[in-house]
Parts: C-alpha cells; sequence; structure tokens
C-alpha cells in the first residue's frame, strides 16, 4: 500500500506534461454506511479502474494506486505523452529533494522533479513529437 498514492499520481502526472488528475468521487449505500467510489481523469480520460473504500480518502488512495499501475502498464510512450521510467523519475525526485533548500515545500521538489525528468528526456529524444513545452 502506498500511503501518498495521490500525491505520487499528481506529481507523476505533471512529470509527464498530462496535467494534473481529477478525482471524481460518487457516494453508495446508506448514510450511515457509505461506499466511496473514484474514478480517476487524466486529460479528460479516465486512468485505471478506479478505486472504491469506506472513506472517500481511501477510495482515492486505491483509485491513485490503480492510476499508477495503468501508467507502469502501459508502452513506454503514447501520442503527445512522455514516456514512464519510473527509475529516472525516481532519481530526478531525489536529486530535486537533495538539491532543494530546507524550507522548500514538496510541491516545489515535485515540479522541480517533473522539470528536470522531462528536460532529460527531451535532451535524449524520449519525449512526446511536436512537444514544444519549456
Amino acid at each position: 500500500m502506498n500511503v501518498n498514492a495521490k500525491g505520487d499520481l499528481i506529481a507523476r502526472a505533471i512529470a509527464l506534461g498530462l496535467g494534473t488528475p481529477s478525482f471524481e468521487v460518487t457516494t453508495q449505500g446508506p448514510p450511515h454506511e457509505p461506499t466511496f467510489r473514484v474514478t480517476v481523469r487524466v486529460g479528460g480520460e479516465v486512468l485505471g479502474p478506479g478505486g472504491e473504500g469506506r472513506s472517500k480518502k481511501d477510495a482515492e488512495r486505491t483509485a491513485a494506486e490503480a492510476a499508477l499501475q495503468a501508467l507502469d502498464g502501459g508502452t513506454p510512450a503514447t501520442e503527445g505523452r512522455w514516456p514512464i521510467y519510473s527509475a529516472v523519475l525516481a532519481e530526478a525526485l531525489e536529486v530535486a529533494a537533495d538539491f532543494a533548500p530546507d524550507d522548500t515545500s514538496l510541491d516545489e521538489v515535485r515540479v522541480r522533479a517533473a522539470q528536470l525528468y522531462r528536460d532529460l528526456l527531451r535532451d535524449l529524444g524520449h519525449g512526446p513529437e511536436g512537444d514544444d513545452e519549456a
């Protein structure tokens, strides 16, 4: 179980140039015993099978874990998207954290890691065709 699956998914989606994922929540069952169902969308498309839980937080975590697995199981490159190389992304996060000032927020570290990851892949010619983002 990844306790920060939602944050990891957000960081990876941003690093890949997919934008920020949205989490759509529906509730089923009686008010005293609800079941939450979460669907993850990235770029308007459903990513993974979603997640279910007894709390909204658990359902979001489960859905984020499933979306991360969907990203890992996908083909390395898809049209208009950045490929996912988990080891490279992990190293970019580590480097960004190592070089960040002590007062840097986690979100700032994630953004810097995303920039490092994209710059490296762009330099190696592994980015999507026609991507001109800086």
